[in-house]
């Protein structure tokens, strides 16, 4: 299964004219992970920003294991960060309230270590409120059109999971169809990773054919509201207070991630995955539950500054688990240029 079914996706505003290239140069691709909370500044879990370039997170996860004397299992990190790019991210070590770990001693022309802080719990996956970007956009062929797309992705685009969920080529997703077959996947990481292309497979398409029907902004009959901030979800039919509620931003529409019955799809939810009946069935036999994800994405604060006559530079602002390249779809046909040097690198 090829990833092109990222690029088939219905885009909300029509298919951008321009075509641009991005990740050109690691510069080009600037990620600033915002933790959103305060570190205690005690206790028995070393907290690190770390800047890095052109590496992968787990690279730098086993750099400091194998500098703290630990286990990677034992270093934790708030998100996964692209390794073509200058990214900074929080990763925590375990390390004795007794024993002292200068981990600015790693820095490199590939690691730099911005902050070192003490905190009492270690850093779980997700933790952190959301990522802020800075993306220069080069050898753009239609700048005007970028121009006059940017004011409508300010109000929200489709919130599609990026291709880089799905592995190259798409292989989570052929991997997903062989465990939903029998095969068995006995490393719990990659299982993982499977289970969770499979559900955002499936939420795409959901959202994709809503997009064609209805667009983002025409509320169903029946929706599954979503409370801000939170993951919790209610379904009720469309009246007049849900209408205020949803102007207001104290809920948000909603798609769904399939899991164990019913009880959170709508009558044309369940109508869109007979579609996808097998996907669905192989994932309920997993024993997930049904989960809801927001489906609109609207970047904060998108801003946009023209260099030159062909490049541009955006900067915004997305909560986790959203990707920059779902934003970057409906502004452009963005070529990642990164993808075939990553290849090179791995051959040398």
């Amino acid at each position: 299964m090829s990833d092109l079914n990222f690029c088939d996706l219905n885009y909300l505003y029509g298919k951008p004219l321009a075509q641009a290239d991005f990740k050109q140069e690691a510069e080009d691709f600037i990620v600033d992970e915002v933790l959103g909370f305060e570190l205690s500044g005690e206790g028995e879990h070393v907290c690190l920003q770390i800047v890095k370039k052109g590496e992968n997170t787990q690279f730098i996860v086993k750099k400091l294991a194998e500098f703290a004397q630990t286990s990677p299992r034992n270093v934790s990190y708030a998100g996964l960060k692209d390794r073509h790019g200058v990214c900074s991210q929080w990763f925590s070590v375990p390390v004795p309230i007794k024993k002292e770990i200068d981990f600015s001693k790693l820095n490199s022309d590939s690691l730099f270590v911005l902050t070192q802080k003490r905190h009492s719990r270690k850093l779980k996956t997700g933790c952190h409120k959301g990522n802020k970007f800075t993306i220069r956009l080069r050898n753009v062929t239609d700048p005007l059109d970028v121009l006059c797309r940017i004011n409508a992705v300010r109000s929200g685009v489709p919130n599609y999971f990026g291709p880089q969920r799905f592995g190259h080529g798409g292989h989570n997703l052929d991997m997903a169809k062989r465990m939903f077959a029998g095969e068995r996947i006995r490393d719990r990481k990659l299982r993982g990773l499977i289970i969770s292309a499979a559900r955002s497979f499936v939420f795409n398409q959901i959202v994709d054919l809503r997009v064609t029907a209805h667009g983002l902004a025409k509320t169903l009959p029946q929706e599954v509201f979503m409370l801000s901030g939170s993951n919790a979800y209610f379904k009720e039919d469309i009246n007049t207070q849900t209408i205020d509620r949803l102007a207001s931003g104290d809920i948000s529409l909603s798609a769904p991630l399939i899991g164990l019955g019913d009880k959170g799809l709508t009558d044309q939810e369940l109508l869109w995955l007979e579609e996808y009946k097998e996907w669905r069935e192989g994932l309920i036999e997993l024993g997930l539950k049904t989960e809801r994800r927001t489906l609109k994405l609207i970047p904060k604060g998108l801003t946009v500054t023209q260099e030159n006559e062909t490049d541009l530079v955006l900067e915004f602002e997305l909560n986790k688990g959203c990707y920059a390249t779902t934003v970057l779809r409906e502004l452009a046909n963005c070529t990642d240029t990164s993808l075939k040097k990553n290849i090179e690198k791995d051959e040398q």
